[in-house]
């Protein structure tokens, strides 16, 4: 009798979403077993009613991925299915995913042509730090999985941005990385807008860290990441397959610093919330708008409100999630509460994105309730 009452006391904290029927972010976010689901730095896929949720496996001590992305499925988002392991490492020594690598923030889009389900993230190789700085694919016939690895490489090589004309061509090439001695100086930020790190790796291909997926209402699927150090976020169009890059690609906010990419489209302007780059500390969010996927972008104030807003409320962008109810959209800001000593512990935020003036607008809220 102890022991059940002990138990019974023990699942009580892990229950509070299924009693209330409410979104409570930063708190335990139990599946269906009674686990803390453990899908970080994620994104959901709508696929025949049901939402599927994937994201990083975080072991208890460590952010390096050994057993890789996990996969949960869900009618009503808030009470979860755990459909296990939905792309697993490897123990082959010396493969892409070989286990102990650093596999981050994977997506999941499906290709109403091939019938097939579409995975990217980022990757970084076993014992190699951040330098390698690659995108991955996988493909499946089925959303949950098991997901079939294809590659990894950096993006775009051999290729210039599409707002780069001869004249732009010209001035990158012209600079030199052993001219710029030391960083962040006026001098350099301005060669960094120019290309400077474009053109440092035009040969071995773009650097592709913190990413997202987006789908656009044409079918035209984009690859959106960090790159060039971090410094500049890139969006590349996906071949008509969602397997590869076509080649075409534009820079956002060249030298700003940004990270951890969502976006959506909303009446027909596409906005895109970020981060700036501190590591596994929050950040206050950054914001930016245009009115086609290839630009112009123009950054907005930080969209968030409420008690911790100049940190994100504790946490960072991962993917914003629309959500349709009849002729209604509603769409959630999803962010992770990054744990970095007791990494599967890490939490979720999701909060409703409001329109003020036309603008997205995050507000904190203890708890709220989808359509």
């Amino acid at each position: 009798m102890v022991k059940r009452l002990f138990l019974i006391l023990l699942l009580l904290p892990l229950v509070v979403f299924a009693e209330n029927g409410t979104i409570q972010s930063g708190k335990i976010w139990p599946d269906e077993d009674g686990n803390h689901i453990n899908a970080h730095g994620g994104g959901i896929l709508k696929y025949n009613g049901t939402y599927y949720w994937f994201g990083e496996h975080k072991s208890e001590h460590t952010s390096s991925a050994l057993v890789g992305v996990t996969c949960y499925s869900s009618k009503d988002l808030l009470h979860w299915h755990n459909c296990g392991v939905a792309l697993s490492v490897t123990d082959e020594r010396g493969h892409d995913i070989e286990k102990g690598c650093v596999l981050e923030r994977p997506k999941v889009i499906y290709n109403k042509e091939t019938k097939k389900f579409c995975m990217w993230f980022h990757l970084e190789l076993k014992g190699q730090g951040y330098n390698a700085a690659r995108y991955g694919v996988a493909v499946s016939e089925r959303p949950e999985g098991p997901y079939e690895f294809l590659y990894s490489q950096r993006a775009n090589k051999g290729t210039w941005p599409i707002e780069f004309g001869e004249k732009e061509i010209a001035s990158a090439n012209a600079l030199n990385m052993a001219d710029f001695k030391e960083g962040w100086t006026p001098e350099w930020l301005e060669a960094v807008g120019k290309g400077l790190f474009v053109k440092r790796d035009f040969k071995t291909g773009q650097m592709s860290r913190d990413m997202t997926l987006f789908v656009d209402d044409d079918g035209k699927a984009y690859h959106i990441f960090s790159s060039e150090e971090n410094l500049t976020l890139h969006i590349a169009e996906l071949t008509d397959d969602y397997l590869h890059h076509s080649g075409r690609y534009t820079r956002v906010a060249p030298a700003g610093h940004n990270e951890a990419p969502a976006i959506f489209k909303h009446d027909g302007t596409y906005w895109m919330i970020t981060s700036g780059c501190t590591g596994w500390d929050p950040n206050e969010a950054r914001m930016f708008s245009a009115p086609s996927i290839w630009g112009p972008w123009t950054q907005h104030p930080n969209p968030c409100r409420g008690p911790l807003a100049d940190k994100t409320f504790g946490g960072q962008s991962t993917f914003i999630l629309p959500v349709s109810s009849g002729d209604k959209t509603q769409y959630i800001f999803m962010a992770d509460i990054w744990r970095p000593r007791h990494p599967s512990d890490a939490r979720y935020i999701w909060l409703p994105i409001e329109f003020e003036d036309g603008k997205p607008v995050v507000r904190w809220r203890e708890e709220w309730s989808t359509f």
